[in-house]
């Protein structure tokens, strides 16, 4: 069926992009921030295609449109862009060119691509410079051509800000300075332009709203030796926010006037930025300033994510608290949804509702860290799938339910994902079910030598299903802020290597997922995710070792494991696990009938 309404859509944008002489338009999945979600203000890329998955970039020529996304999305982006024209580009599939390849192959000399700069980041817009510069494209960076086609466009996100103790931080905002300030030296730097969201939230002790399930707030710091300067919008600054920032040496100013503060300001030395999290205006702003001025402009990682990833000693005693509360209360829906489909009506979407009702009521709960992902049979292989009230799954007695969840929370950010039996089950789906559990055991288990990073450590969730001729197309783990974002860098756990991609080597404080899946499309959909933290070993003549602890203590589901594809140790490391889910969480469950079925739901096989 023809997609009318995006079809039209795209035609204005194509009257637009010949007014001002653009011959092909680019729309990524960003705000001004290069944060992972984006407030509805910034959704071009759906606006213009329809699919509203976290990560897609939409190219519209002047005869094409084409639109490059993960794996994770194939099966989403296919369903959702049907009729509109735009084609699905398969990202890291063979054949399938990047989106510069794309340009530089289509593109003809003296040609204009455009994108708003805002929404680019430098690493992207440089690349694209150079490599287009070879055909003399010319960039077009300063139009938001949806300004224009998207007339009932929401407006930018405006919400009040907060101030966090510097007991429940465990640091304050100016011992954290110090240290920013000591990597700058180290830098050669005086002056330093930090973008990103989330370490602007963790460096300063404040919290925001501005984006879905962040507790950020749009803003820029403009740090110097001397002074810290931070760039919010006037209205999200509350009488707490404006006294605190008083007390600590925070001096506030409106958040559009970042730019021309950096152009007028008097640079003390070299400047320090990222260009993976600062947008391409803002760098040909910073740029142009240096060549003024004849300073250097370095390019470093964000010593702020070092910083931030290793969490404190109070942040970590917080999060464990945090964890054994959320793993009871997913206990508890676990059991819900065992003992009520086929009994009552139930849908993906109000199951998923019926989770985070229960999730609010736990003491210190904010918010949700991401959209809850309830996806039943074949809807949970997409890997991200998203219901909503109008479009759900009924829940039957057949097959297995996966929730995917998690809560922000005073103290904690929280992510776990259960595949929960509801029905009968084929020989297939215990088999993917139980090499999906043996891989986030072996994993969980893992012992290795400090100076490893994900990609050492990642084959251990993928051997099993490896053994098997299977994969999953998303990476194993990911590191989680504390009572900020729920995607955290620099760690992960991924085998695969991309050029650019962050490479940071484990180190005990930091938390990191553990989350192997199947996805069978038509089928089924499986994954089971725990969130570890990374402790300190054993040191001797052969190095310091180090090894993960548990934070996520809830069942798996026995009723899908074959014990067949497991090893003796596999069997062990699930009753092991098991033994501590009981203890641990069971002082938290008030209700006799659930306690009683979590005592059943973690029994030791063999």
């Amino acid at each position: 069926m023809e997609n009318t309404v995006v079809k039209e859509r795209i035609k204005r944008l194509r009257e637009e992009m010949a007014k001002n002489g653009i011959d092909y338009y680019m729309m990524p999945t960003s705000d001004f921030h290069n944060s992972e979600y984006s407030a509805d203000f910034f959704k071009v890329r759906e606006y213009f295609c329809g699919f509203d998955g976290s990560n897609g970039t939409l190219l519209v020529g002047r005869d094409d449109a084409k639109m490059w996304t993960d794996g994770r999305y194939f099966i989403q982006a296919e369903n959702q862009m049907k009729g509109t024209g735009v084609e699905l580009m398969k990202m890291l599939e063979a054949g399938v060119p990047t989106i510069s390849e794309y340009l530089l192959s289509n593109m003809e000399k003296g040609q204009v691509l455009g994108f708003d700069g805002r929404v680019i980041s430098t690493s992207i817009g440089e690349d694209l410079e150079k490599k287009l510069g070879t055909k003399e494209v010319t960039l077009k960076i300063d139009k938001d051509l949806a300004e224009t086609v998207w007339t009932d466009r929401p407006l930018l996100p405006c919400h009040d800000m907060y101030v966090l103790s510097d007991d429940l931080c465990g640091k304050s905002f100016k011992d954290k300075l110090s240290e920013v300030r000591k990597k700058m030296q180290e830098y050669g730097t005086k002056t330093y332009l930090l973008s990103k969201l989330d370490d602007i939230m963790w460096l300063t002790n404040l919290r925001g709203n501005d984006v879905e399930c962040n507790p950020v707030a749009l803003s820029y710091a403009v740090i110097t030796m001397d002074s810290f300067t931070l760039f919010v919008q006037e209205k999200e600054i509350t009488k707490d926010v404006r006294t605190y920032c008083d007390k600590v040496g925070i001096t506030l100013k409106e958040y559009g006037d970042v730019l021309q503060y950096v152009k007028e300001m008097k640079a003390e030395g070299n400047i320090l930025f990222d260009k993976r999290n600062t947008n391409f205006i803002t760098f040909k702003v910073l740029l142009d300033k240096v060549k003024k001025e004849d300073l250097r402009l370095i390019n470093a990682k964000d010593p702020t994510e070092d910083l931030k990833a290793a969490k404190n000693d109070v942040e970590l005693k917080n999060i464990r608290e945090v964890y054994l509360r959320d793993s009871a209360k997913l206990t508890e829906f676990i059991y819900w949804v065992k003992n009520t489909v086929g009994k009552e009506p139930v849908t993906e979407y109000t199951a998923a509702m019926k989770l985070d009702s229960m999730r609010a009521e736990l003491p210190g709960f904010i918010e949700l860290s991401f959209p809850t992902i309830s996806a039943y049979n074949a809807n949970a292989a997409m890997a991200h799938y998203e219901a909503t009230k109008d479009n759900a799954a009924e829940v039957k007695k057949q097959g297995l339910l996966l929730v995917d969840s998690g809560g922000t929370y005073m103290g904690g950010t929280t992510d776990v994902t259960r595949t929960i039996v509801v029905g009968d089950l084929s020989d297939e789906i215990k088999k993917h079910y139980t090499l999906t559990v043996c891989g986030m055991l072996r994993l969980a288990n893992a012992n290795f030598l400090e100076g490893c990073t994900g990609k050492n450590v990642d084959i251990l969730a993928r051997g099993p299903l490896w053994n098997a001729g299977i994969d999953y197309k998303h990476g194993t783990g990911h590191g989680i802020g504390y009572i900020l974002n729920v995607h955290e860098g620099p760690q992960n756990i991924r085998w695969r290597f991309t050029p650019g991609q962050n490479e940071a080597p484990l180190v005990p404080g930091m938390i990191v997922s553990d989350e192997p899946g199947v996805y069978i499309e038509g089928s089924h959909g499986i994954r089971i995710e725990n969130i570890l933290e990374v402790v300190g070993g054993v040191e001797n003549e052969y190095g310091k070792f180090l090894h993960f602890a548990h934070l996520t203590y809830a069942p798996i589901d026995l009723e899908a494991i074959d014990t067949k594809y497991m090893d003796d140790s596999d069997i062990r490391a699930l009753n092991d696990y098991h033994k501590m889910v009981f203890e641990k969480v069971s002082p938290l469950i008030r209700d006799e009938a659930v306690l009683g079925w979590l005592k059943e739901a973690t029994r030791e096989i063999n």
